[in-house]
């Protein structure tokens, strides 16, 4: 009688809490409808998609993202993501290159601590991404980006503390100093999937749900988003390269210190754009109040077999996403752009120790790097440009033609001059991989605004951390193709590797527009073309033979 007492107890208390979760359900949903209404009639009065294309968008794009708009609240939601990119992008970049620094000065003369270091990193994120981006799909907007932000600052400080006591030869001995190696890396795989997750929540997740279905927009904010990381990308390994040039112990304190003084303003920016866009509070699927009930009557026992089978379900929900990947319309495009990440030609660690060894100066790498990220800021202009004369798709078939030549070019005049030049031979890599920076990013957004339009609302969280977990697998075959080719006279094989990376995706995506557009050149066009040339050798060769003829007489 007491256990029937107790179970109607707990039946009682159940049916209490589903009808209190079912009333601030309802409550919610009319409070979100209240402001989606309000928020329609407020964008109702921004001109439309079509109306900016004829005025010459993306200039005149006055969406809520927009720099332009004329409204002040939508000026300051611009503001807010622009600097929370920003802050986020700068740090990321300015750790990511001095880490590279920083352990070439703890361990000179060798690539194989900084390639373990970043082969863990990459590795990470091949078994954790699909996890990653379950709690993507399933958690929170804000949530998600919040946790990021402040457990990749954390993980960041920890990781300047540690280089900062290795750069400054503590005794710890050989033991202590592998230890410490070790942590690094561990750290760095913490680093490497909140960097993941902030950059799937943000890029490919509420930057669609903003622009709302507008491709124009969508490509403005696109291109916008990517300067900011390429501004990002050529200042901050600068900053921190002179810097360090001066002594590393000051460059480990300023990276530390940027870190932590900017977490708040990167924090609460990005929470005010949450806040002020009511299409981002929206959930991407409907919570199961069932579970919630099932999980309040579970007896301890039933505990551990549930987080045995919530186990087996993570590893089943990642065979799902990977199958779904494949399967998918967008997977052409989006594995030619994660066999992108197979390269050691991008002036990162691997190309940097190499151009050192050639004998190339910091300095002269510094300007190398600068020009290279110039060209790639470049093609921010270029692509949104080329895109809007010939579409998305025939774009990143241009401009991965494009990367490919040029690398070709650069690796010939790399493997001809390797043994006699070394400075001559790694110039003509330098000048190649410059040159091919416009390919690469103007392919890389061409790509992007496909899988961005391809992929469903509540698949974007999985498919782009498969595609993430893609990217960080290819990235480490680059990084084991240096620790198996560690020595610098050994880098032709990398180097080449690479360039064969970038062929086989170009290959990939000219399949992805043969498939889609049902041929790559326009045959009737083409055969147009030819005949029309035929008939005028065909007029000079007879005005030839009358002139010949006359001169004959």
């Amino acid at each position: 009688m007491v256990a029937e007492g107790n179970i109607d107890l707990l039946r009682l208390k159940r049916d209490h809490l589903a009808s209190s979760i079912i009333k601030a359900l309802t409550k919610q949903n009319k409070n979100y409808t209240n402001d989606l209404s309000r928020s329609t009639e407020q964008y109702s009065s921004t001109p439309s998609a079509c109306q900016s294309a004829q005025k010459g968008c993306p200039k005149q794009w006055a969406g809520p993202l927009s720099p332009e708009s004329n409204d002040g609240q939508d000026g300051s939601i611009a503001r807010r993501l622009y600097i929370s990119h920003f802050l986020s992008t700068w740090n990321s970049r300015v750790f990511e290159f001095g880490t590279v620094l920083y352990l070439a000065a703890i361990y000179p003369g060798t690539l194989l601590p900084m390639s373990v270091y970043a082969f863990t990193r990459g590795f990470s994120a091949i078994i954790f991404a699909p996890a990653v981006g379950q709690y993507i799909d399933r958690g929170n907007r804000l949530q998600v980006v919040r946790f990021s932000i402040v457990v990749q600052r954390l993980v960041v400080a920890a990781s300047c503390i540690i280089l900062y006591i290795l750069t400054i030869r503590v005794p710890i001995g050989k033991g202590g100093k592998a230890s410490m190696l070790i942590l690094l890396a561990f750290l760095a795989c913490i680093e490497k999937l909140c960097s993941i997750m902030n950059m799937v929540s943000v890029e490919k997740d509420w930057v669609v749900v903003v622009c709302q279905n507008d491709q124009i927009a969508l490509r403005a904010l696109n291109a916008q988003m990517r300067r900011i990381d390429l501004l990002c990308k050529l200042l901050g390994p600068l900053f921190i390269a002179l810097i360090d040039g001066v002594s590393t112990e000051s460059a480990i304190i300023v990276n530390f210190a940027m870190n932590v003084a900017f977490v708040a303003t990167e924090y609460f920016a990005i929470a005010r754009v949450y806040y002020k866009v009511p299409a981002l509070q929206q959930p991407k699927k409907k919570q199961i109040t069932e579970s919630l009930e099932a999980e309040l009557l579970q007896t301890p026992k039933d505990r551990l077999m549930h987080n045995w089978s919530h186990v087996q379900q993570i590893i089943k929900k990642s065979a799902s996403d990977f199958r779904m990947y494949f399967h998918h319309r967008a997977f052409l495009p989006s594995i030619a752009g994660a066999l992108l990440y197979l390269t050691v030609l991008n002036f990162a660690g691997q190309m940097v120790t190499y151009l050192l060894s050639a004998g190339y100066t910091a300095t002269q790498i510094g300007i190398a790097r600068t020009l290279s990220v110039a060209f790639e800021v470049l093609a921010t202009w270029v692509a949104p440009w080329v895109m809007s004369k010939i579409g998305p798709v025939r774009a990143g078939l241009w401009l991965s033609s494009w990367q490919v030549i040029m690398l070709v070019a650069g690796i010939v005049v790399f493997l001809v001059f390797y043994d006699d030049s070394p400075v001559i031979s790694a110039s003509g890599l330098v000048g190649g991989t410059i040159l091919s920076r416009v390919g690469l990013r103007g392919f890389d957004l061409c790509a992007q605004l496909i899988v961005q339009e391809d992929v469903e609302a509540d698949a974007r969280g999985a498919f782009s951390s498969v595609e993430a977990a893609w990217q960080n697998a290819f990235e480490l075959v680059s990084y084991a193709s240096t620790i198996i080719f560690f020595r610098p006279k050994q880098f032709r094989w990398p180097a080449l590797i690479s360039v064969i990376a970038v062929a086989t995706a170009s290959s990939a995506y000219t399949i992805c527009v043969r498939l889609r557009r049902g041929h790559l050149v326009h045959i009737d066009v083409v055969t147009r073309l030819l005949k029309s040339r035929k008939g005028k050798q065909r007029e000079r060769d007879r005005v030839i033979e009358r002139i010949t003829s006359s001169s004959d007489v």
